[in-house]
Formats: C-alpha cells, sequence, structure tokens
C-alpha cells in the first residue's frame, strides 16, 4: 500500500512539472512546491549554515530560491524530470548552494558598504551621489552598471532580478556570477587603496 502511495505522488509531482513547463500552467508549479515546502524547510533547517543563512534573509527565501532554481533548470532542460528522487537531488542541491553562496557574499558586501557609507559625510546626498558615480565609472560595461544598479541602489536579491527583469536576466547563477565580478573588483581596489 505505501509503494502504491509513493508512486502517486511521484507521477503527480512528476505530471505537475510536466504541466508548468509544457502548458506553462503556473497553479500546476505552485502546487508542486507546496507539496515539497515541507520536506524543502526540512532539509534548510538540517543544514549546517541554517542557523547563519537565517540572520541575513528567511527561511522561506531559501526555500523560494532552491525551487527557482530548480524551475530555470526545468526550463533550460538541465533536469529531465524522469524520477521524482532526481528532481529531489537537483532540489537539495539548489538549496545548498543558496545558502552556500549567501553566507559566502555576505561577508564581502560589507566592504563594499563600509567604503561607500565612510566616503559619505556631511555632504549627504551630493556626496553619495559622486560616490555612486565613480563606483559606476569602475564597472567595465553597461551590463554591469545595469546589475550593480538593481543590486546595490534598489536592493534587490538576485531572485528578484531575475524574476522582475526575464529579459535582461535569464538566471539567477549569472546574476551571481556578474555579482562576484563586481564585488572581487571593489574589494581588489579597496585593498590596493590600504
Amino acid at each position: 500500500m505505501r509503494q502504491d502511495v509513493d508512486e502517486t505522488h511521484e507521477v503527480s509531482s512528476l505530471e505537475l512539472i510536466h504541466r508548468a513547463k509544457t502548458h506553462g500552467d503556473l497553479q500546476a508549479w505552485a502546487t508542486f512546491q507546496q507539496s515539497l515546502e515541507e520536506t524543502v524547510l526540512t532539509w534548510f533547517h538540517a543544514h549546517p549554515g541554517s542557523e547563519a543563512a537565517c540572520r541575513l534573509q528567511s527561511e522561506r527565501h531559501f526555500v523560494a530560491l532552491a525551487f527557482e532554481q530548480l524551475w530555470q533548470a526545468v526550463l533550460q532542460g538541465r533536469v529531465t524530470c524522469e524520477t521524482l528522487s532526481g528532481v529531489l537531488v537537483y532540489l537539495r542541491a539548489s538549496l545548498n548552494g543558496v545558502i552556500l553562496e549567501t553566507l559566502r557574499v555576505s561577508t564581502r558586501p560589507a566592504a563594499l558598504c563600509e567604503r561607500i557609507a565612510g566616503e559619505q559625510d556631511l555632504e549627504g546626498q551630493l556626496e553619495s551621489r559622486e560616490v555612486w558615480d565613480r563606483f559606476r565609472a569602475r564597472l567595465s560595461s553597461e551590463r554591469e552598471r545595469r546589475l550593480a544598479y538593481l543590486l546595490y541602489h534598489c536592493g534587490l536579491q538576485p531572485a528578484e532580478i531575475v524574476r522582475d527583469s526575464p529579459q535582461e536576466w535569464s538566471d539567477v547563477h549569472e546574476v551571481a556570477r556578474l555579482r562576484r565580478i563586481i564585488l572581487a573588483r571593489e574589494i581588489r581596489l579597496a585593498s590596493e587603496q590600504q
């Protein structure tokens, strides 16, 4: 009896993914997510970095990012969705990746924020604009400038950028990669100026 329930759950989960991908059925995708949300939350709480991650973002944020990465992989054909276990492996790896990436990056933006904050004083808004303009001038392309604006001026997270501007940014990994490049350059410049 238990095996029948498991097989039924697997077939229905895979069918939901198929409907979401093939027919653009967002309700099917939402139902699929809801059916696995508690499982992903359990994985999150078991992760050694979950406590530190929760100081930066809510647990639901990480769950949403993991599902978003899975969705992008499904759309791009990187996950075939032939078995539920294969989908779950990818989903768990995605969760692990977003936790580790957030923890890794969380130490780097502080240097940029401190540098910008250190350059701000009584001049207020005008000087802040000058700092922003100097920062933008160091970026190598219009694409980097656009991303920096969305990340640092608007305060958006990579997942929000991909969701809100899919015509510009197709993948959270692409946004994260460019963010790492920008931050690495700023950290290098900051260390050279010390």
